[in-house]
């Protein structure tokens, strides 16, 4: 990984702790290589469906956040915007650690293609998901929170 690469992974880290809704979970993300995104969280109670276990948003908004940033650590220029994803839910959620894994799958112009998994705290896959994501024209450099 070059400086400019490392620069890049630690704006798009800063602009995802920068957004808004991350206020709503306890979240961090991590951008290892190009490619790969992680973001560690936290679900507790305030994220439960009336069963007793996580809502889908939940499960959405982490497994798109991880495919999404391993798709745009590809992007040095544009935010990329989320065009489609699918979700498989395969086992519930209770309070504790997660962590979303995502990673690029393909495309490098104008469409990308990235997955991502959740792992429950026992290291059991809970959800996966896929999606696209397209380039948009807003410019990374001038979002509030992406510091290179």
């Amino acid at each position: 990984m070059n400086d400019a690469e490392s620069a890049h992974f630690r704006a798009l880290e800063s602009l995802y702790a920068a957004a808004p809704v991350n206020r709503l979970f306890e979240s961090r993300l991590e951008i290892p290589a190009p490619g790969v995104a992680r973001i560690r969280f936290t679900i507790d109670e305030r994220h439960f469906h009336a069963a007793g276990a996580a809502h889908g948003t939940a499960y959405f908004k982490m497994l798109d956040d991880a495919a999404f940033y391993a798709a745009n650590s590809l992007v040095t220029d544009r935010f990329l915007l989320t065009t489609q994803f699918n979700l498989l839910l395969t086992r519930p959620l209770a309070a504790g650690p997660v962590v979303a894994e995502g990673r690029w799958i393909s495309g490098r112009r104008r469409v990308f293609v990235a997955d991502a998994r959740l792992v429950d705290a026992a290291g059991e896959e809970a959800a996966r998901g896929t999606g696209t994501f397209m380039r948009s024209r807003i410019p990374l450099a001038g979002l509030p929170g992406y510091r290179l």
